[in-house]
């Protein structure tokens, strides 16, 4: 059972100011005394740090496409640890991947017999406010929208007039004015905020979102409607206290963390854990060489942006190579899968790197992939069984430019939902080792996290 208070930040679109509101109301609560369990709805991993950093806590993700409902039900009891859970929603309340909105946020929130707090970006607008907040509070009356965030107000009276538009017509507070925001204040690079490992300076952004909390936010009226919650019952799942202890198996998975590669749930690192697992971090650009592990997993990032140091540590990207020629297990997503190649082409200069696959990768200023992926599997691989379905997302702005059919060289995926490496067909493999542009999640793949320990096991063996 849970009964601790709960609040889930919305907003009317992508780009509502949903994540500055967030962050500033953990900080807020914090500077308060109040502990905070950071929940991200969405596959995101740079909003998700951010609020990791600011809660000083690891943030879950809870996303109904990733993950079935009675594992994120159970998932959210189990890591709800704090005096509050502050849920991110992912773009509008209500969008999803369907007609129906199943993967939505609004969905997310009758899940978790959560209230929601509207953030409403009020640029050029004043009673349509109203009218697009009481629209989201009769779409579906059995969301709980308690209340509303005005964000990027240009005056006090502008305020004003929003403020008793939507207390008059929808009968909720606001509690929240947010005037306009000098550019720069929170840098975006590709579609969110800059990731917290390569801000110039996380105290200063983290002080200026306390600030919005003091200034802009009614922090108690929140906590008000954050504790007026009932209590949830997870699905089977036992809460922390009542795990029993881990005995390690010995295995060690080596995980590169460092500026590079950062992408990774907390979810998929427990799992490993849980299983048996010790986890040993990896620094990509400045280690001479993998060491004593088991197995590899390298999580997604920006190895574009650190494509320069990733090249000239010839040392590891050597240990890489060699390790999986001897039949080391590695698990790569993403921005490891690029790493994994011959090079990486950015702004025209070729850099090199591991090697392990005959691919090379090149960077573009659109997207090339972008949402829900959901890959079957059809072919040997290291990880999972034949006929396996795998529900991830991709976004990357890279592509593959340049392949050179190999001899054990072959691809696992058919890509029914997203696009893959090369022709719908993504999870490259070779001997011992996959790599993929999907993104899975521990919690609704649970073949990955035994597959790895199975691997690691026989490689240790």
């Amino acid at each position: 059972m849970c009964s601790r208070p709960r609040l889930i930040i919305a907003g009317m679109r992508g780009g509502s100011g949903k994540t500055t509101v967030t962050l500033s109301v953990i900080a807020g609560l914090r500077a308060l005394g109040r502990s905070v369990s950071p929940f991200k709805k969405g596959p995101d991993y740079i909003d998700a740090g951010w609020l990791s950093v600011a809660a000083d806590a690891p943030c879950y993700t809870l996303d109904p496409f990733l993950i079935p409902r009675d594992k994120l039900l159970d998932s959210f009891v189990r890591h709800h640890v704090h005096d509050i859970a502050v849920i991110e929603g992912n773009r509008g309340l209500f969008d999803g991947k369907d007609v129906q909105g199943s993967c939505s946020t609004a969905e997310v929130a009758k899940l978790l017999n959560c209230p929601v707090v509207l953030v409403v970006d009020c640029t050029k607008m004043t009673r349509t406010a109203a009218a697009l907040v009481f629209g989201c509070m009769k779409f579906d009356e059995s969301v709980q929208v308690k209340g509303v965030v005005l964000n990027q107000v240009s005056s006090t009276r502008h305020a004003s007039i929003i403020r008793d538009s939507i207390e008059q017509y929808c009968g909720i507070p606001v509690v929240g004015v947010i005037p306009r925001m000098k550019a720069g204040e929170m840098p975006e690079r590709h579609m969110g905020l800059t990731p917290h490992q390569e801000h110039g300076d996380i105290a200063l952004a983290l002080a200026r979102a306390g600030e919005i909390a003091r200034q802009h936010l009614d922090l108690p009226r929140l906590l008000e409607m954050a504790s007026a919650v009932g209590s949830l019952s997870a699905h089977g799942e036992r809460l922390p206290e009542e795990q029993p202890p881990m005995v390690s198996s010995g295995i060690r998975i080596g995980v590169l963390k460092d500026a590079a590669f950062q992408f990774y749930y907390p979810e998929n690192l427990e799992e490993l854990v849980r299983l048996g697992a010790e986890i040993v971090e990896i620094d990509a650009l400045s280690a001479s060489g993998l060491g004593s592990v088991d197995a590899l997993y390298i999580g997604g990032g920006f190895p574009e942006t650190n494509a320069l140091r990733l090249a000239e540590n010839r040392s590891f990207r050597a240990s890489v190579k060699s390790a999986a020629d001897n039949g080391l297990p590695v698990y790569a997503e993403c921005g490891g899968l690029m790493f994994l190649g011959e090079a990486i082409v950015a702004d025209g200069v070729r850099y090199p790197m591991a090697g392990v696959f005959p691919l090379t990768f090149a960077m573009h200023k659109k997207p090339q992939a972008h949402g829900y992926s959901v890959a079957a599997v059809e072919g040997p691989n290291p990880f999972y069984e034949q006929e396996t379905t795998l529900n991830g997302h991709e976004f990357h702005y890279s592509s593959m430019v340049g392949f050179r059919p190999a001899d054990g060289i072959s691809f696992a995926f058919r890509m029914d939902r997203g696009e893959g490496i090369f022709n719908k067909r993504d999870g490259i493999c070779y001997k011992n080792v996959l790599a993929t542009y999907t993104h899975i999640h521990a919690l609704g793949a649970p073949q990955w996290a035994a597959g790895m320990i199975r691997k690691a096991k026989e490689y240790h063996g």
